[in-house]
Formats: structure tokens, C-alpha cells, sequence
């Protein structure tokens, strides 16, 4: 059938997306038994403990009404701990979302000696085993880790106290009769720390302001007594400007971790010396970005070997390290979140291209794969999905906008910059690539009109020290499968490409993220892909900074849309944000209040009149990280110009939504925007939004 693209009708419906799919992540494992997280929307977004009995029975490990996240660093993970308990049972110990409190379960069965069938194993109702907080959530606890006795956690611990926030590691016992006391302090921000098999050594992570984990960490290594008092520490790895991550121990007491020293992050190996080996080093990424704990890309076995996955051309790989090389293993999945040793296999969460997230039990000798839990019933017809097209474009700015790392890079090449043609071709080999997926319109139901190009919506993702992935997400299909075309930009300074491409934002955000975007569009429009005359732009958070920085300095884009973006760098950079991020930006844009100037003319708020095209704001009521008051000013400025604009705000929504009322709405609601603005009618039946001012 022959209709305008935006009109076409899809089953990748709002509703689909929001109540279809059950976020999965968090694997971990106590022997063959295998548990995971679930993120359940039609819960209202609680975080659910799950486990996989060896013989394939599934079932909570949270009871009813209990929410198992953490709020450390606010982007929280690592929220819980499965491990054999001390009469060798299964226990779990989690994060209440209400509270805080870390609170612990047992595993029991149906007989008196504790071996009858699954089907009659329950979990005992939760019991805290941390203090009540002076103030609510004022105690937070994360990343946890149980001794070979099974006695003691060690777990990271941040206090929001008066006059500031608090953190580092601390130890308690496994059934909660001693309060927490610290193993580890005098940093800003501690992650991983991990017991020796033997109980006698503790590695950990810890890094100081202004550094994020990727710009450098150190990895620090400590004695551990009988009581779980911490001795004077050493470092094994890491400085101002090496991110090491993801220390792990192997079976054997070999302390391993990830180390991008050489550019990349590749695995190390530390001896009882101090001495450290590459392991089967790669050009390749073997971590993602530390923005949330408890994810791990690798996994020491039994045998000696290690299975990984890594990041190369922006699609992960899983490999096992055999005879000192990597043996890949076949895989359909192109994106994986972390890995855990289950018995003799690996458990992972993983998705593909056309296939939804799902659990998975792997074996590393011949990659057979068992699938435990998929996130949907049912995923859409392969049909009307969408493949990414990784594509590498030419990037260039203009002369003297860039600073830093960026800088050097292109000094390094003398300068030499591509120009466009009038057709937006470059004149000469461009000295920069930047990168991006790109997806078509996909429907086999329709076509459109022979002389109509679709229009394309460009994607600025969060972080910004972040990427998007070749997972199938919905979100994307939801667009193509009416009729756009999509670009989901990995601009510099995007992780799975080395540290040389992540630095690229070093000094240069509102100015490198911004100008991939509008260079990833003129690309597409120069290739014959997409209308000019309908480019939309729309990112939430970092993405939504970027969003807003495209509409206000520059004319690319005829519509855009902020998700809970970010308006005004001084207000982020002078207490507007929590403290895993408040000096995020001395290393993006530089110091504040030195640099204030730079702060403001990379604001959006300050560059709203410059805005010419339609804009729609959504935006959560309790969001910490990004508050209201950021869109509220980019309202103001809106109505006080007459532009068109809607705003669309949630109650009970933070960081991102998670509701799926939320989610459902927030995802029509730009459909019908877009329709208003680009002249197409949808096929859905979406409750109208309000657009002020948009002209009949």
C-alpha cells in the first residue's frame, strides 16, 4: 500500500514497548543456579531479583511490593549479592529502593533437611541487616562482594550527610549483627571491591574530582584480617590518566583487571609482585563506560581460561582467552551487558540486531547457548525490523572551536580539515570520521510516494561517555516501521572506540557531540537517504544537552525534542546535580567559574532566540540529575518568543521513565508532534497534545 511515510501503520505500537518488554540485567550465579534483574514496567518500573533453578524452574527472589535498586552515584546497579550462605544454602542480599537498607533473604526448601524440590523452595521474608538511615535513603549501599567464609560483605556505602556526600567502603557481617565499619576512604568515589579466594586480600577502585572512572582510576589492593579490618593499601594499577576497571580474582587468587594504558581497554594480570601482563591484548574495548556497578565484560573459569566480550566497530564479540590468544565463539548476539560464571558455563544478558535482550547460558567450549528468560513474549516480525548500517562519516570544525586532545588530533594532521561542497560532499580526504548506525524506514506493508524521501530523526544518546549498540530496541523500530529514517550518532567522544575517540569531548562538549550530529545528517541528505527539509533532532539527558545546543546554534533541524535535557551548564556546574557528576564538566568544558564565559556560551538557555523551528520538552518531576527547572527555562524562553512547543511533564518519573503510562505517552505524544509539524497523519489513535502556538 502506497502511503506518506510517517503515516505508515505499524505493529510496533507504544503500548507494545512499554508493557512487552521486561529490561534484563545484573547476571550473576551461585554454582548452576543463575540469577538476574528484571526492570519491570508494568510494576512501575521495580527491579525484581530473579532466579533460575539448574533444572530450568524460574522464579522471584523479591517478594511483592519490594523495589531491589540502589541509588549510589543516583544511576545506582550492583544492587545485590547471591551467594552460598554459611550452612551452604543460598542467601541473597539487596538494596530496598524505599530505604536504602541493604536487607538479606535465604533460600528454603520444602523438607526438613533442606534438599527437597524446587517447586517447594521459597525465600524467607527480607530482614535488614544495615542501620535505619538518619534521614530517608540517607545511607546507600552498592557493589557488593561476599568473603569465602561467607561471613563478611564489603560493599561500596555513600552517606548524604550534612554538609556533603560521603563515600567509601565499608564491611559488615552477612547476617547483619554488627553495624558497617570502613575498609576503605580518604577518595571521592569507590567501586568493585573484590575479596581473594584465600579471604586475605581486598582490590579496589577508587578515583578523586574532577575525574569520571574512564578518564583515570586506581586500583588499589589491601590486607584483610580475620575480623575484616583492612590494612594500609598499595596501588596495582591505574593514575590521573589511566582508567583501570573491572578488577576480578581468578578460582586460582590471580587478580585481573581492565586497563585502556595502551589506548584500549584491554585485560591485565597482576602478580604477587606488583607486575602486570597484557592478555592477549586487542585494538578493541573489553569495558563500557563505569556509570553504573557491577557489570563485567569478563570472567575468570576454573580451568584457567576467561571468557570476555569485546568492542570492536562498534559490535561486541564474546571470546574465551585459550593458549594466550582469543577464540571467538559464534554467537547471533552483537550486544552483551556483563557475564558470571555459572558451573562450568557463563550466564550473560545479551541481544542481537533482530532479537530482543535475553539471559543466557553459555558454554565456552563450543558457544552452544540456552536460552533462560527473554525479555518479550514474542518479538515483532523480522519483517518490519530495521537492520543498523554501521556508517563513518567526515567531521570537521571550524577552525579554533576545538580544544584539548581534539586539538592535538587535528594538529597532529596539519590541519587538514575536509570542506563541503554545495552539495555537502568534502572537497578532500577528511582527516576525522565519526560514527553511527544508521537505520532505514522498514515496512513491508507500505511504500510511499515515488517522488517523497522520509524524514529522518537523529538520535544524540545520553552519558555522553556512552554509545548506542546494535540490539534490536524498539524505540527505533518504533520509528522506522511508521516511516522514518533513524541515526542514532556515536559522535566523539563516544566509548567503544578507543580512549583517543572518547577524549575527542575532552574541552568540547556543546561543540564535537553537536556538529557529528548535524555532519551525521548532511551526510544522509548528501547520500540521497532523507528529506532535507524534514530533519528532526532529539536526544534525552547528555543526548538532550546535545539536542538543544543543535536547535539554538545552528539551522539544521525543522523540529526537535528534549528528553529531560540539560539547558543551563552553570546551574549543573554550581550544585545543580549530584556528586558523582558536579565536576563532570571541568573535563568537558573546563573549570567553572574560570571558564564561566565558556559555561554560558555553551548553554542553550542563553541561545533560545536563536531557535526557528517547533520544540517538545518531556521531562520527570522528582529527576535529581537533570531537574525540572532546566525545561522550565527552556519553556519560558519558548512562549516568551512565540515558537511552537509543547511540554509534557511526569509525576513520579526521575531520570529517564520508567512508568509505562510514562513511557506510552511520551512516545505518542512526539509521534503526534511530529505529524503537526511535518504535515502526516498517523495511523495511531494518540491523544492530542497542546501545541502552543503552532500555526493551522
Amino acid at each position: 500500500m502506497e502511503a506518506p511515510y510517517g503515516s505508515w501503520r505499524s505493529p510496533v505500537d507504544a503500548r507494545r514497548i512499554a508493557e512487552g518488554e521486561v529490561g534484563l540485567a545484573w547476571p550473576q550465579a551461585v554454582g548452576e543456579a543463575v540469577y538476574w534483574v528484571e526492570m519491570r514496567p508494568l510494576e512501575d518500573g521495580r527491579y525484581v531479583i530473579v532466579r533460575r533453578d539448574p533444572d530450568g524452574t524460574i522464579a522471584d527472589v523479591t517478594p511483592s511490593g519490594v523495589n531491589a535498586r540502589t541509588l549510589v552515584h543516583e544511576y545506582g546497579g550492583g544492587m545485590y549479592r547471591a551467594f552460598l550462605d554459611e550452612s551452604g544454602g543460598e542467601s541473597v542480599v539487596f538494596s530496598d529502593f524505599a530505604d536504602q537498607r541493604l536487607y538479606r533473604q535465604d533460600l528454603e526448601r520444602g523438607d526438613a533437611a533442606g534438599a527437597g524440590p524446587v517447586a517447594a523452595a521459597r525465600w524467607s521474608t527480607p530482614r535488614p541487616i544495615t542501620p535505619a538511615p538518619p534521614a530517608p535513603r540517607a545511607w546507600r549501599y552498592a557493589d557488593g562482594d561476599v568473603s569465602p567464609d561467607r561471613r563478611l560483605l564489603v560493599c561500596v556505602r555513600e552517606r548524604h550527610e550534612v554538609g556533603g556526600v560521603v563515600n567509601d567502603v565499608v564491611a559488615l557481617p552477612t547476617d547483619g549483627a554488627r553495624a558497617p565499619w570502613v575498609v576503605a576512604a580518604g577518595h571521592d568515589f569507590f567501586a568493585a571491591p573484590r575479596i581473594s579466594p584465600d579471604g586475605v586480600r581486598l582490590a579496589y577502585l577508587c578515583w578523586d574530582h574532577p575525574r569520571m572512572p574512564w578518564d583515570g582510576t586506581e586500583l588499589r589492593l589491601a590486607g584483610l584480617d580475620a575480623e575484616g579490618h583492612a590494612g594500609a593499601s598499595a596501588i596495582v594499577a591505574g593514575g590521573e590518566s589511566e582508567s583501570v576497571v573491572q578488577p576480578s580474582w581468578t578460582p586460582a587468587g590471580d587478580l585481573h583487571f581492565v586497563s585502556d594504558r595502551t589506548g584500549w581497554w584491554n585485560l591485565y594480570r597482576a602478580d604477587e609482585e606488583g607486575a602486570t601482563t597484557a592478555l592477549a591484548p586487542l585494538a578493541a574495548e573489553f569495558a563500557k563506560p563505569l556509570w553504573v556497578f557491577g557489570l563485567d565484560n569478563h570472567v575468570p573459569l576454573s580451568d584457567g581460561r576467561v571468557v570476555a566480550f569485546f568492542t570492536r566497530d562498534g559490535v561486541d564479540h564474546l571470546a574465551v582467552l585459550e593458549d594466550g590468544a582469543w577464540r571467538e565463539l559464534p554467537a547471533d548476539a552483537t550486544v552483551f551487558v556483563a557475564l558470571a560464571r555459572a558451573g562450568g558455563r557463563v550466564a550473560t544478558v545479551a541481544a542481537g540486531p533482530t532479537s530482543s535482550w535475553a539471559v543466557l547460558i553459555v558454554d565456552p567450549g563450543d558457544g552452544a547457548v540456552e536460552v533462560a528468560r527473554r525479555s518479550r513474549e514474542d518479538d515483532i516480525d523480522a519483517r518490519f525490523v530495521s537492520r543498523p548500517e554501521p556508517i563513518a562519516f567526515p567531521t570537521w570544525y571550524e577552525p579554533g572551536s576545538v580544544t584539548g586532545p581534539l586539538a592535538v588530533e587535528l594538529a597532529r594532521v596539519g590541519g587538514k580539515v575536509a570542506r563541503p561542497e554545495a552539495g555537502g560532499h568534502p572537497t578532500e580526504q577528511t582527516a576525522l570520521l565519526a560514527h553511527a548506525l544508521y537505520f532505514a524506514p522498514t515496512n513491508p506493508d507500505f511504500t510511499a510516494p515515488p517522488d517523497e524521501k522520509p524524514p529522518l530523526l537523529v538520535i544524540s544518546h545520553g552519558g555522553p561517555t556512552s554509545a548506542h549498540e546494535t540490539d534490536l530496541t524498539m524505540d527505533i523500530q518504533y520509528w522506522t516501521s511508521r516511516g522514518f529514517a533513524v541515526v542514532d550518532v556515536n559522535y566523539g567522544g563516544s566509548s567503544g572506540y578507543g580512549r583517543a575517540y572518547r577524549e575527542r569531548l575532552k574541552g568540547n562538549w556543546g561543540i564535537v557531540d553537536t556538529v557529528d550530529c548535524i555532519r551525521a545528517a548532511e551526510f544522509l541528505v548528501a547520500r540521497g537517504d532523507v528529506d532535507p527539509r524534514r530533519l528532526a533532532v532529539r536526544g534525552g539527558s547528555a543526548g538532550g544537552y546535545t539536542t538543544l545546543n543543535a536547535l539554538t546554534r545552528f539551522d539544521t533541524f525543522a523540529a526537535g525534542a528534549s528528553h529531560f535535557g540539560l539547558a543551563d551548564l552553570e546551574s549543573f556546574a554550581t550544585g545543580g546535580t549530584h556528586k558523582f557528576e558536579e565536576r563532570y564538566l571541568e573535563s568537558l568544558v573546563g573549570p567553572y567559574p574560570d571558564r564561566a564565559e565558556v559555561f554560558r556560551e555553551r548553554s542553550p538557555i542563553h541561545h533560545v532566540d536563536d531557535i526557528s523551528c517547533p520544540v517538545i520538552l518531556f521531562q520527570g518531576l522528582e529527576d535529581e540529575i537533570v531537574p525540572p527547572a532546566q525545561a522550565e527555562m527552556i519553556v519560558a524562553a519558548l512562549k516568551k518568543k512565540g515558537l511552537p512547543y509543547a511540554y509534557l511533564t511526569f509525576e513520579g518519573e526521575q531520570h529517564g521513565f520508567r512508568k509505562a503510562e510514562s513511557i506510552v505517552r511520551s512516545l505518542e505524544a512526539e509521534l503526534y508532534f511530529y505529524g503537526r509539524v511535518f504535515g502526516f497523519t498517523p495511523a495511531d489513535d494518540i491523544e492530542p497534545v497542546e501545541i502552543a502556538d503552532l500555526p493551522e
